[in-house]
């Protein structure tokens, strides 16, 4: 295929607009795929995307397409996330395309995440067409949605704006008409030095490591010795191809062309995503410039549980952080729960998503501790002025005795809401401490920007902002700086034993609070044996909180049968003597033990 004839773009909008339903149609239309082979989001082929019902993984597909004007022409689709914590997946996705589709839904008109995602798009100088979806729904407002499209950018003012209906594929063939019109061919030397960007990259255990690339100079050959700039390191192209939607081997990758290569490498941290391949004979002299890598926001700790070992957790953890860079994880040990890792996340249904890919691709369990943030703490007079420890597992926070002060990580959290909803989202915010920084009005919608702690928005911020505007709402993050708080650690002891897992770091004037609500929480929440045990929050070396865990208790009055009491008072002595194993802890914790962490705020 000619460079000139070649149309690399991507499908943006908020979560639930139609992306995935686009996609369909547009392979359905191109006749990518028959309609035997066609199935709803057929790009949306993970459990965990069919079961939650958002896209999860960006993922290409190429297309041919037939012009009005007679030209045929090869159309590199890449479908994107719209959910807030996968914004890095459609930041890798717009780092290989020319140009995106805006789509915006005419039900629910411009929200958030398409603003959120316009931003991107026009970071990374695309051109974007804007399209109003769903128009055959009887709710469907299209004079409004239009009207706030067209103010989102003044180019979007006097352009037509296309109306479609992806599901029943009305008006679709203007979209395939205005994707060669509009984006542009791609740039690039097919004479010069190969250079391939690799934005997305998946383990197989027969083939190595299979990178999805777009090719910007030169051309790529199956057979081809090849090196990575950034890890200098090299190998063989085991085979090159394209998706369509499934994998299908071809014999070269032009300058422009977006696909696949298997490279052969089985060791999973050898290729990341971002780097740049080009040729052992002839290798370029600069790379492609790298996309920013994603920052974790929290952390929580993975352990092995039930059947799964922690080499098997080690493995399946190793593949999947090679298929979603936004994953980071090192190993990390507790007495509690013995060796695990600890992982950084983008945000909660980040980790239950990881949680469930783990589950379902690699047939493993795990159990999670509580998310937390990032602290920066400085010791009195024991490190070099300036240094300090960065401390992202509660477990690692030094003694109280030593500290001299604690640093927390914020964000600049970007809210953009409906106007109806401003006051709920100010006073949601203001309860967990949040800045005012700014606020824009556009439209109908109003954009807020606060400095917020990020281990205030690590657990149930994000649901909660969407539970008061009715899902109306986006939040996007940048980490903005690391200020001066007053923490203390939570310590928790279960029948005198400490738990070092369910450790966690609260403001210090909200410890006694939480302590006592931790207490309560765990009293339901922990397996109840023959013997009561206590639950204890401990703070500073000091108890502040204690809960009894009640007994399972055999009684021998309440059986139908007479008893006597001495009957009944000596079993009641048998069973005292279990306290004796309370100067040690072989309690198995289960994972609600550790959700009871997480919903403090929620009645015991």
């Amino acid at each position: 295929m000619k460079r000139e004839n070649i149309r690399n773009f991507a499908i943006i909008a908020h979560i639930d607009h139609g992306k995935s339903t686009l996609a369909d149609r547009i392979m359905e239309q191109t006749k990518t795929v028959s309609e035997r082979e066609l199935s709803a989001q057929l790009l949306d082929s993970m459990a965990v995307e069919q079961t939650h019902g958002v896209t999860v993984k960006a993922r290409s597909v190429r297309n041919f397409y037939h012009g009005a004007d007679g030209q045929e022409y090869e159309y590199n689709l890449i479908d994107t996330p719209g959910h807030v914590d996968f914004s890095d997946e459609v930041a890798k996705s717009l780092a290989a395309s020319d140009g995106a589709i805006l789509l915006v839904d005419a039900t629910q008109g411009v929200q958030a995440q398409t603003i959120a995602n316009l931003r991107l798009a026009i970071k990374y100088n695309l051109k974007i067409i804007p399209v109003i979806n769903k128009i055959d729904n009887v709710a469907a407002d299209i004079a409004a949605t239009e009207k706030q499209l067209r103010k989102l950018r003044p180019e979007f003012a006097s352009r037509p704006i296309l109306k479609i209906s992806a599901k029943t594929g009305q008006n679709v063939h203007q979209v395939l008409e205005a994707i060669y019109q509009e984006i542009p061919a791609p740039t690039g030397e097919p004479t010069a030095a190969l250079k391939a960007l690799v934005f997305d990259s998946q383990y197989d255990p027969y083939q190595g490591i299979i990178a999805d690339i777009r090719v910007f100079d030169g051309h790529l050959q199956t057979k081809q010795k090849l090196q990575l700039m950034g890890h200098d390191s090299s190998f063989t192209a085991q085979s090159i191809g394209i998706f369509n939607p499934d994998m299908k081997a071809v014999p070269t990758l032009t300058t422009g062309e977006v696909g696949y290569l298997v490279t052969g490498l089985k060791d999973v941290q050898a290729l990341q995503v971002g780097e740049t391949i080009t040729t052992t004979a002839h290798p370029a002299t600069t790379a492609i410039p790298n996309f920013k890598p994603a920052q974790s926001m929290v952390y929580a700790g993975l352990f092995p549980k039930g059947e799964t070992s922690y080499e098997e957790l080690k493995q399946a953890i190793s593949k999947l952080a090679l298929n979603d860079t936004s994953f980071h994880y090192k190993p990390e040990q507790s007495e509690a729960l013995d060796a695990g890792f600890r992982c950084g996340f983008l945000g909660i249904f980040h980790l239950q998503i990881i949680k469930e890919r783990l589950r379902t691709e690699y047939h493993v369990e795990v159990l999670t501790t509580a998310p937390n943030a990032t602290y920066q703490v400085y010791l009195k007079n024991q490190q070099p002025q300036g240094e300090y420890l960065t401390i992202t597992n509660p477990v690692e926070f030094p003694d109280f005795a030593i500290i001299d002060h604690v640093c927390e990580s914020f964000v600049k959290a970007i809210i953009t809401t409906p106007n109806t909803y401003l006051s709920a989202v100010m006073k949601l915010c203001e309860e967990h401490y949040g800045e005012l920084l700014d606020i824009d009005n556009q439209q109908d919608l109003v954009t807020l920007t606060y400095k917020l702690p990020v281990s205030e928005i690590a657990y149930n911020f994000f649901n909660s902002l969407k539970s008061l505007t009715h899902g109306y709402a986006t939040l996007d993050t940048e980490f903005l700086d690391y200020e001066p708080v007053d923490i203390v650690k939570i310590q928790t002891q279960i029948n005198y034993a400490p738990v070092d897992a369910l450790d966690i770091l609260v403001p210090r004037q909200q410890a006694d609070q939480i302590a006592h609500k931790l207490v309560e929480k765990l009293k339901y929440a922990i397996p109840r044996r023959l013997y009561p045990m206590p639950v204890q929050a401990i703070i500073e070396n000091k108890v502040i909180a204690r809960v009894d865990v009640p007994p399972l208790r055999k009684n021998a009055a309440v059986n139908g049968e007479q008893r006597s009491i001495s009957k009944k008072q000596q079993l009641l002595r048998r069973q005292s003597l279990n306290k004796r194993q309370a100067a040690r802890s072989d309690i198995k914790l289960p994972q609600s033990v550790f959700d009871a962490v997480l919903n403090l705020d929620s009645p015991a």
